[in-house]
């Protein structure tokens, strides 16, 4: 199976690209929510974040993602431990998930493809691009949350400079070039490279 990683920073607009990848007829596997499904439902992954995090991480349903995002998310030493045991789950469901598929190529949605490497499985990258200043506001009205907040989180994503270097297309999604022409572009390229 053809595969294409679809990336971009917090607030890239990543979610609207996969929609019009769905819409396109693509199978599109959503990682982050995978990975949210893993910390609940994997027993080996909940072993392991318990095994290295303490069992003060469980919670009624699997871990307890709000406990688990206290221990990390300032230490980077601890993320990265968590990364060491998420990412290379995520990404065996996707891989058991594409066999199933029955398409000219899928495409796995995730917001730190770059950063985990998982990009260099895939057959190719296409990171969503838009302006700083536009993601941090589109980011604020999504979430009801802080701009102290989102930079916060952006610091713990590649800076858009590294994955601009790895992608093979990019998207701008930046209020001014339409998406949708874009993305059918990249979607006809795509066929023609995975036949």
């Amino acid at each position: 199976m053809f595969t294409v990683g679809l990336t971009g920073g917090i607030g890239s607009g990543k979610t609207t690209v996969a929609k019009v990848f769905r819409v396109l007829g693509i199978p599109v596997f959503d990682a982050d929510r995978a990975g949210h499904r893993l910390l609940a439902e994997d027993r080996s992954v909940i072993e392991a974040i318990a095994k290295r995090f303490g069992n003060e991480v469980l919670g009624a349903q699997g871990i307890d993602r709000q406990a688990l995002a206290r221990l990390v998310f300032h230490d980077h030493d601890a993320l990265q431990a968590l990364s060491a045991i998420v990412h290379p789950a995520v990404r065996q469901a996707f891989r058991n998930w594409a066999e199933l598929q029955r398409s000219v190529y899928v495409v796995m949605e995730a917001a730190v493809l770059v950063e985990s490497g998982g990009h260099a499985s895939l057959d190719r990258l296409l990171v969503v691009n838009a302006p700083e200043e536009l993601r941090i506001q589109r980011t604020v009205k999504r979430d009801g949350t802080s701009r102290e907040a989102v930079l916060a989180r952006m610091r713990n994503q590649a800076t858009d400079g590294i994955r601009l270097a790895a992608a093979h297309w990019v998207i701008d999604n930046n209020d001014s070039d339409l998406v949708i022409p874009q993305v059918v572009a990249v979607h006809e390229a795509l066929v023609k490279a995975a036949q």
